[in-house]
């Protein structure tokens, strides 16, 4: 019998486990594509405590856990308002975030979370949701595009001395 899969928005106590998941998740996306030295200076500044407890605290964003039985195998942002990394409209959701452990990838958790993303925006009464994503992570992009999502623009993305292009990406609801 698979594993339950089970989405849990994150407790602002839950600050720590959470900075944790996401240098973890980051780094296993990543590391590989880039230069280690960007890497640690993104890290040294994207990762802190402090970050994070201050994005927990904004009523405009919220963190989901997705476990598989009682293992943590990811997390999902998502932001509305003020919020956004880039403002689309008081109508938008954005998925910041969507990540999911090495180990559990290839178990449909992120389509999982993408739908609960959209249904939250669904439910919320909001016309689009959108999500950035690095252009040269072809397999993410295909994901979106499989899940309704068109490019609509881009932006820079500086990931210490490398400055990268995010593709913008919406699918209206």
């Amino acid at each position: 019998m698979p594993d339950t899969i089970r989405i849990i928005k994150v407790a602002a106590q839950q600050a720590e486990l959470l900075l944790e998941l996401s240098r973890r998740t980051f780094f296993e996306a990543f590391a590989h594509l880039n230069n280690p030295a960007d890497m640690e200076a993104y890290a040294t500044q994207a990762f802190t405590l402090q970050k994070f407890q201050q994005e927990l605290n904004n009523i405009d964003s919220t963190f989901y856990f997705v476990y598989t039985g009682d293992e943590l195998a990811g997390y999902l942002k998502i932001n509305i308002n003020t919020a956004q990394t880039e403002f689309q409209g008081t109508d938008a959701l954005e998925v910041e975030r969507i990540y999911i452990c090495q180990q559990h990838q290839g178990k449909k958790i992120g389509k999982l979370l993408i739908d609960h993303a959209i249904k939250t925006a669904i439910d919320n009464n909001l016309k689009q949701v959108w999500l950035g994503v690095w252009e040269h992570n072809t397999n993410a992009i295909r994901f979106y595009e499989a899940n309704g999502f068109a490019v609509f623009s881009s932006h820079p993305f500086v990931l210490g001395t490398d400055k990268q292009t995010d593709l913008l990406m919406r699918r209206y609801l």
